[in-house]
């Protein structure tokens, strides 16, 4: 190994014959053709366990599991955990690709969600909304941030869902991605004509008959309704998620513009309600609301496995794949212009911080952060939606004192 944790030459040419030619001809092709031997894989995670112990995929990648495989499986198999072989510096480093991926390759996931979100690898998922199921609720169950000391702020919760007839996005052909938005499309006209939501469908596919121009599509960006190129994304590149950009990607947007549902992106399916208020309870139950009527349409189901939840590509989504926040104003927790302070409090609380723009982004120049829950797996909706409540209050005391 060379100095600083990089892979050595030899190490790197492994790595190199690892990466996998992406076949972009009809149906009925493979989705990859892997043109390199088994052992560069197996000896290129083996040199990633000694630079990079905290890459979960190649930790788990052992020789013993994979040729425990059948040769169809071991195919599949590489594909799930190429973005963590191509990219050393992954924490999960690994993707799924079909939705039933995480019962068929359990004794790999189970160690691979056991490590990263620190449960028993028998641990069982259960999903529930149901907010009576929590202890310790506020009078009447109302969760409202006026009574924290609070202003009003922007509350954005979110899930990602995926179809259970499709691949998961990694494995996806073209004409596979565009059958899932002409699908979504024509089940979002039932939201359309909803006068709870209306709104429009945006699509970035060439053709689409709600194809939006650059214009538009640099106007919703600014706006932060659209997702951006993912092709700039080399996790998400090397996992096969953003193959044949912009096909099979576009957005909902209601017309209150408080319901977003990106298409195509990471999951099948990017849910999400947000709303500048104080309860907590708006944007949690609106989007149990835009969920069942989705799921309510004819011919939408979503993956879920018996075990494990709402199936999602990455594995630290599986199980809600919820993500509850609150922009903050922590002042004097971000005094000196960073969020390490802030981050230092909020882990024994079960927080994470990010910037304005998502994780890896600055904070705002007053200390906005971005505050939420970090637990998605072995926890209930209902649990993450409190477990936001009861982190904020803390929080709020931490920054008064």
């Amino acid at each position: 190994m060379q100095a600083g944790g990089t892979l050595s030459s030899a190490a790197a040419k492994k790595k190199a014959m690892f990466q996998q030619k992406i076949n972009t001809e009809g149906e009925g092709k493979a989705a990859y053709t892997v043109k390199k031997p088994t052992d560069a894989l197996l000896s290129t995670a083996e040199a990633i366990r000694k630079s990079h112990p905290h890459n979960l995929a190649a930790k788990f990648t052992t020789p013993d599991y994979f040729n425990s495989l059948t040769e169809p499986q071991q195919k599949e198999f590489m594909q799930i955990v190429s973005s963590g072989i191509n990219n050393p510096d992954s924490t999960m480093g690994c993707y799924a690709m079909k939705p039933t991926d995480y019962d068929t390759y359990k004794p790999f996931f189970s160690k691979v969600l056991a490590g990263y979100h620190n449960v028993a690898e028998d641990a069982k998922h259960v999903n529930t909304w149901d907010l009576s199921t929590v202890d310790g609720l506020p009078e009447g169950g109302t969760l409202n941030l006026f009574e924290l000391g609070l202003p009003p702020t922007s509350m954005r919760v979110r899930v990602g869902r995926n179809l259970a007839d499709f691949p998961l996005p990694g494995a996806m052909h073209e004409y596979q991605r565009k059958a899932m938005e002409t699908k979504m499309t024509a089940a979002f006209q039932n939201l359309i004509a909803n006068e709870k939501f209306g709104g429009a469908y945006y699509s970035l596919t060439p053709g689409h008959p709600n194809e939006i121009d650059d214009d538009k599509y640099n106007e919703l960006i600014k706006a932060h309704i659209m997702f951006k190129n993912m092709a700039n994304d080399s996790f998400l590149v090397d996992a096969g998620i953003a193959k044949h950009w912009p096909h099979g990607r576009g957005c909902y947007v209601s017309e209150d513009k408080q319901v977003i549902v990106w298409v195509g992106e990471e999951d099948h399916l990017r849910i999400m309600c947000m709303k500048k208020g104080a309860i907590l309870n708006q944007v949690f139950d609106r989007l149990k609301e835009v969920l069942d009527t989705i799921e309510s349409i004819d011919g939408i189901n979503f993956a879920v496995s018996p075990d494990y939840g709402c199936v999602t590509s990455c594995p630290t989504n599986l199980g809600t794949g919820m993500r509850a926040s609150v922009l903050m104003q922590l002042p004097r927790l971000t005094a000196d212009g960073t969020d390490k302070k802030a981050k230092a409090v909020c882990k024994p609380l079960g927080l994470g911080v990010r910037g304005l723009g998502g994780e890896h982004t600055p904070i705002g120049p007053d200390g906005t952060c971005d505050i939420s829950p970090t637990s998605r797996f072995i926890i209930t909706e209902a649990q993450i939606i409190k477990a936001l409540y009861d982190g904020i209050k803390l929080l709020k005391e931490k920054e008064d004192a």
